[in-house]
């Protein structure tokens, strides 16, 4: 069964329709579960909505830093591009996809998010009383000078306290710039290093991302085949819970399991994804093998045990048997 759906997908794949005939078989208008965060497909997960929440109490409070921490594939990225989305006209925003970045070339990035116009040629002391006149303008507009710096943990050392030193910039009433760092909970170590303390104690606000639970999965594969407006559930139960299991809870993860067990049972040319279908998927993504060997591992382990014990308990009653 394998090889013959692995040779529908991939002549279907080399057609180069795959697109259009995935969408026609399940009667779908756009694919429900790509990779790229696509604000169309937000689903409202209650940790999802404490954390936008936060973010808009805390940035219309004025506050300097704030922090959200995930796991990777946790869904940051699409809460940040949410953030942009959903911005208020009184917010100037400044979003870093890009954190490896040198104190001066984040500086050059904010000039440039913040809009400000100015020379190529200039040099760095005169680039930064730039960037403060700047956001000092912005506040006299009565605007908020946000940045959003996605994957903040990959931010270096140097980059980290130059952001720190801008955000010493303030009026009486607030700061003039406000900084939110979503990132993976590596930056959370970093951070308690001793030489980071300053910048420990500006973050007022933080929130740790949590992963979905079995319920929240079943949600939202759901929601996001209604989004792509699916006539139905496209999953049998066994095969959501499997999704939930393998996963982890992960977005990411469920997108990347969902989507290939839809594309293997268009393969077939069944009506909806199985148990075998997700265990496939599973088999095939890199992130999901290590904890489907494990669990087989330890499965095959328990049988080995319960057989051993009743091979010695078969002995000792023999044994019995014939002594009597």
């Amino acid at each position: 069964m394998v090889a013959a759906t692995a040779a529908v997908v991939s002549l279907v794949v080399r057609l180069g329709s795959v697109n259009t005939m995935y969408l026609q078989h399940f009667q779908l208008s756009k694919m429900p579960f790509g990779l790229t965060p696509d604000t169309a497909f937000f689903v409202a997960l209650e940790q999802h909505q404490d954390v936008l929440a936060m973010l808009q109490t805390a940035l219309n409070a004025g506050e300097g830093f704030i922090k959200v921490c995930g796991e990777v594939g946790s869904g940051k990225t699409l809460l940040c591009r949410k953030l942009l989305q959903q911005a208020p006209a009184d917010w100037q925003l400044a979003y870093v996809p890009d954190p490896c970045l040198t104190p001066l070339e984040l500086r050059w990035a904010l000039a440039l998010e913040l809009g400000l116009k100015h020379s190529a040629n200039i040099e760095p002391p005169q680039l930064l009383q730039l960037l403060q006149r700047q956001l000092v303008l912005l506040a006299a507009q009565g605007k908020k000078a946000i940045v959003l710096i996605d994957e903040a943990q990959a931010l270096p050392d140097d980059t980290l306290e130059a952001l720190r030193l801008l955000t010493n910039l303030e009026t009486e009433q607030r700061k003039l710039l406000q900084v939110v760092l979503f990132a993976q909970p590596e930056l959370n170590k970093r951070l308690a290093a001793y030489r980071f303390r300053q910048l420990r104690q500006r973050i007022t606000f933080a929130s740790n991302l949590a992963l979905m639970s079995q319920p929240q999965v079943r949600a939202y594969v759901q929601r996001r085949l209604q989004q792509a407006s699916a006539d139905g559930m496209l999953f049998s139960r066994l095969a959501l819970f499997s999704i939930a299991r393998y996963s982890r809870g992960i977005p990411r993860l469920v997108n990347i399991l969902a989507h290939k067990a839809l594309l293997l049972a268009f393969g077939e040319g069944k009506a909806r994804a199985g148990f075998q279908h997700v265990r496939l998927a599973a088999m095939d993504t890199e992130d999901v093998t290590t904890i489907v060997a494990a669990r087989w591992l330890a499965v095959s382990g328990m049988l080995m045990l319960l057989v051993g014990v009743v091979m010695v308990w078969q002995s000792g009653l023999l044994a019995a048997v014939g002594g009597g």
